[in-house]
Order: C-alpha cells, then structure tokens, then sequence
C-alpha cells in the first residue's frame, strides 16, 4: 500500500486537470481506447497529440507514403532529419513523447490496402479516425464500421476549411454536464423540505441567525406569504415575490436575501426536458428484454419512479450549491436533500432489479453507481444516434434539408466541393488546383463534378444550377481550387483540436457530441453543425 499511493498520487497531479472535467470513470474509459489513425497527416497528428496528452490507452498510425519536403512544412511532428523516411514511423517517435502512459506504434502500410484486404487489422480498435481518405474509401470503412459496432471519425482539412463527420453505434449520454444542474425544487417543493422551510420563525430571529437562514428558506417562505393556492410563473408575479424579500431583509445588505431574490427564477416547476420525454418514450424504453443495454434498463426504471412514487418528478439529484449559511443550517438542508436523494434512488433501484428479474437478468449485474449517476443527471440525459455515412449518401439523404442550408447556410457549400473534389480526382488522377498557375479550367471541372454530388443527393437538376450559382458555392469551388491540396498548420491545429474534443467526448461517454459533421471556415472565422 506504501508504494502504490505515490504512484496514484503523481497521477492525479499528472492529470488533475482532466479528472474535473470528466472523473475517474472518464479518465479510465480513455486509457482503455484503441484508436488507429489513417494517414499521418498534420491534422491527424494535431488529433492524436491531443488524445495521447490526456492520456489515452493505444495508438496506431497507418500510413506508406514517405516524408516529403511539403509535410515539414506543415506538420509539427516532423524533423528535417526524418526527410525520405516512413511519414508513420517519424510522427510516431515524436508523438511517443508527448506522454509515455500512451502506447504509439506505427504500421508502413496503405490504409486503403488495408480497408480493402485486411479487414480484420481493425478488429482491435475502439475508434477508428481516417484523414484525407478517398470517398471510395470512406464508404467501404464506414460500412464496415457500422458491421462491427465501431465508431469512425471521417476528417479532411485543406487549406483553410475542414471538415470532420461522425458515425458511430448508438450514443447515450449519462453525464452531460448542463450548464445549471442544480434542482432544488423550489416551484414543487417535497414534504421534507416544507417541513424544514417550516421550523424557521424569521422574525424571532436574532441579527447573526437570520443574516444565516439559507436563501431556499426565505424564497419558500416568501412564496406562502405571497400567496399560497398559486406559484408566481411570470415576470411580473415573480417581481412580487422579490419585493415580499426585500420587506423581509433587516439591513441593506443581508447576502442571504440577496441569494434568494437572485434565486427566483428556481421557482419554475421542475419539469423532464424533451430529451428526456424522447429517452422515455423511445422503443428501446419500453420493450426491455435481457438483450437491452444496461442504460435502456435504468431508463425504463426512472421511468417508472417518474410516474409512480415520483408523481410526475425526476429524481431528486441531492446537490446544494454554495450559499450564504452557517455550518449548522446548512449541513441540515444538505441532509434534507440528502436523505430525499436516497429515498428516490432506493426506489429506482427497487424499479431495476423488479425489471432484471423479469427478465432473467442476474441480479448486481448493473453497478448501484450507475444507477445512482443516473438518477443524478436523469433531468439531462441524452441519446445521440448517428446516420450511416451510407443513409446519408446513398440509400437516404437528407433532400430538403440539404437544399436549405445551401441555401442559407454558406458552409455547406464546402461540404460538397470536398466531396467533388474526390470525384476530380478519380476522374483526373490529379487534384484540384495542383497543377498550379492558372487554375480556371480546373475551376469549371471540379464545378461539374459539384453538380454530379448535387444530383447524387436527390437534387433537381433545375435546383442544382440554382445552387450552383449562387456566389457561397462559387467561393468554396474557387477557394478549394486554391488550396491545392495542401494542408496548413494553422488549420490543422484547430481542426485536430476540434476533432479530439469530439472524441474524448465519444470515449468518456460525458458531455454532449456532435451530430454529426461539422464544417469549420478559416475563411470566416465560422463553423456549422449538420445532421446530414
């Protein structure tokens, strides 16, 4: 025990900052991930420097070509000692350095070899995040993918616009982290808390005791001064009961009172947000079998408690926020919240085990932890179900709202020059705008092959010229030709920042991701979400 202690210790100083973010229940989820990265392009090395810095479990780099002169130019993980050697092998002894709790290899291989004749090399990994692929590639990729149950992450970055696009099994969301968790049940108090809120006589209170009395107390009070047959919802009801607390505060500045008249709008009833209503009233929810995942089972058991012993009510977190008090007041409210905490989690669980032995589930085989996590965060909790990269593209695509937001949103447009661009190239053998000087031929064809992807997706053609005019679609055909297939380190840094972000979400299972492409403009300075 003496000698493991330190060990424990210097790894939270090491990652202190991280385990407040996500805890120790994200932290081990990453240092379990097995991520291959396909091609070692500078923005897939700004990906993995930020996974590999945090901590994450293994990583493996694919790629065949050599290092060239362009990639130094671009890509921090490159020295000009490692001119002429394998581009995956020079990244990874520097990438290897960023942290030696990771384990960085490399394979000198073509991915798209790989994908197409070894598709068991990806059985190991967890996710797999693919830069700078052929479309052809991607599909194959992401239909094996969605086959095994693994998540892809779709990235490409040249110039100055890049893209990453997500697709991946079914996504649930315990911990989200909403910006204001507190539920303190204010506009519906529970009987425990009338009762306590009761035993305060705030006139019979001396100076030090009522500047001490917690700001929950004194809006409950006020709100029965007010009126007790109705809760003050508007603007002006709620100015109403602001006014019954300042006739209440004994000097000007009582921080109590203060607390509590910037608390009102904790009045509002407590009430399930859409997401949850959509978790609740979702098949999975209802038809538990002992197939279902262990998050439909809890579900369905708040779901339960919600409209059983909760009476309509989620369970109650049990979570104070600081506030003006004393010790002694405030640790007796904390226990009030408390003890009603553990009341409706002893209720779910009642709920969890009545749905495992009905189904033959064997009992303990769902942690009280996660039960307890849940009905926690159960007032925010989230599925996130991801489109096939095959619906999207081919089997389904998004029609109308597709037209829309090329219509109105100007990102869009560079979403489909970069999938023309792929079309150029098996075309042309050749990118846009690599041959240099005057580019404008390649302009008019790589706008040929946009019109083919434009029609791909179910598009009139009389749409298509429309859109095909419009000057947010000529920018991104122009600008993409100008890039010339080149990456810049700038971009690429942000990117990779952007696109890590989004897998630590994936693998902590904490923190809401994105659905599912996103389109960041250096340009200007924009960025858009598309659920395509």
């Amino acid at each position: 025990m003496s000698v493991s202690a330190p060990l424990i210790d210097l790894k939270t100083q090491k990652y202190d900052r991280q385990l407040r973010l996500w805890a120790v229940t994200g932290q081990t989820a990453l240092e379990h991930a097995n991520i291959c990265l396909l091609n070692a392009t500078s923005t897939g090395c700004e990906i993995l420097k930020n996974l590999i810095l945090p901590g994450v479990g293994s990583v493996t780099v694919v790629d065949a070509n050599l290092v060239q002169e362009e990639d130094m130019k671009t890509n921090f993980f490159l020295e000009p000692a490692s001119l002429g050697q394998p581009k995956a092998k020079a990244v990874v002894e520097l990438l290897q350095e960023l942290n030696e709790d990771a384990s960085v290899t490399f394979t000198i291989k073509e991915p798209r070899d790989v994908i197409h004749e070894d598709k068991a090399f990806f059985d190991p990994f967890t996710m797999i995040i693919a830069t700078n692929l052929h479309e052809r590639e991607n599909m194959e990729l992401a239909d094996l993918c969605e086959k095994t149950n693994k998540t892809l992450v779709i990235v490409k970055s040249k110039g100055l616009v890049g893209i990453f696009r997500i697709q991946g099994p079914e996504h649930p969301v315990i911990e989200t982290h909403p910006e204001n968790p507190v539920d303190l049940r204010l506009g519906n108090p529970f009987a425990q808390l009338k009762q306590y809120s009761n035993s305060f006589d705030l006139d019979e209170l001396d100076q030090t005791d009522h500047a001490h009395v917690p700001f929950i107390v004194v809006i409950l009070q006020a709100v029965e001064k007010w009126k007790k047959e109705a809760k003050p919802q508007s603007y002006s009801e709620r100015n109403e009961i602001k006014a019954i607390i300042r006739k209440g505060m004994r000097t000007s500045d009582e921080e109590n009172y203060e607390e509590a008249i910037a608390n009102i709008w904790r009045l509002a009833p407590s009430s399930s947000s859409v997401y949850v209503r959509q978790v609740f009233e979702d098949p999975a929810c209802n038809n538990i079998t002992a197939q279902s995942e262990h998050f439909w089972i809890v579900a369905r058991a708040v779901r339960d408690f919600f409209e059983n012993e909760g009476h309509g009510r989620l369970p109650l977190p049990g979570k104070l926020p600081d506030m003006k008090s004393d010790t002694t007041n405030y640790v007796a409210l904390q226990n009030v919240y408390r003890d009603k905490a553990k009341k409706d989690l002893a209720a779910v669980i009642g709920h969890v085990n009545a749905l495992l032995k009905a189904n033959d589930i064997p009992e303990n085989s769902i942690s009280q932890d996660m039960i307890e996590s849940f009905c926690k965060n159960s007032a925010h909790i989230k599925v996130v179900r991801y489109r096939s990269l095959e619906d999207e593209r081919v089997k389904n695509p998004e029609t109308d709202k597709i037209v829309t937001w090329l219509e109105n949103e100007d990102n869009m447009s560079y979403y489909m020059v970069y999938r023309a661009a792929d079309l150029f190239h098996e075309k042309h053998k050749r990118w846009p705008g690599s041959r240099g000087g005057d580019n404008l031929e390649d302009v008019k064809l790589l706008r040929i092959e946009v019109a083919k992807v434009l029609g791909s997706l179910q598009i009139t053609k009389e749409k298509s010229d429309i859109l095909l005019q419009q000057q947010a679609m000529e920018n991104a055909i122009t600008n993409y030709v100008r890039f010339a297939n080149r990456e810049t380190a700038n971009l690429s840094a942000l990117i990779g920042g952007l696109a890590a972000q989004e897998v630590i979400k994936l693998i902590t299972r904490q923190y809401i991701p994105i659905n599912n492409t996103c389109v960041f403009n250096g340009i200007s300075s924009t960025s858009a979400i598309f659920e395509l």
